[in-house]
């Protein structure tokens, strides 16, 4: 966990790989969980049978699943100790270059691409890639955006 007590050690951070965040096993009923709240039920997904035989041969997470978790992973990498308040502010790019099969641990690697100085607060534009263990490819890359309030 890395720790910044001010605005000018994150401007100092800018362009730093910063850490990564612990393993976090997907399970199958946190896709089911994330399928009922969503509303999204497709079969590749929750259908375990059908899956096996389809073209990832298990069921998957959904992406907005997996980015979902973004916010999470990021609590365990690093924090701004004297912020009032940090707002997820969105995102400039998503992709999922790999899906991420049910039962596999992930964890976060961020980046932190820019942090500038905006409207009286600092926006912190980071490179959040979640990697699945033992994968070639990551099942997620988002460039987030993060306001923090002093």
């Amino acid at each position: 966990m890395r720790t910044f007590e001010s605005a000018q050690q994150l401007f100092a951070a800018a362009g730093d790989h910063i850490g990564s965040s612990e393993w976090h096993t997907i399970t199958q009923q946190r896709i089911q969980a994330f399928a009922d709240a969503t509303d999204d039920h497709q079969w590749i997904h929750l259908d375990a049978e059908r899956a096996a035989t389809g073209p990832f041969g298990t069921t998957v997470a959904h992406g907005f699943l997996t980015l979902s978790l973004i916010p999470m992973l990021v609590r365990e990498v690093y924090r701004v100790e004297q912020a009032r308040m940090v707002v997820n502010y969105g995102l400039n790019r998503v992709r999922f270059p790999a899906p991420l099969p049910s039962g596999s641990d992930v964890r976060a690697d961020v980046e932190l691409l820019n942090v500038a100085e905006h409207d009286g607060r600092v926006q912190v534009t980071s490179r959040v890639t979640v990697n699945i263990r033992d994968a070639e490819k990551p099942c997620c890359v988002a460039e987030t955006l993060t306001l923090v309030y002093f």
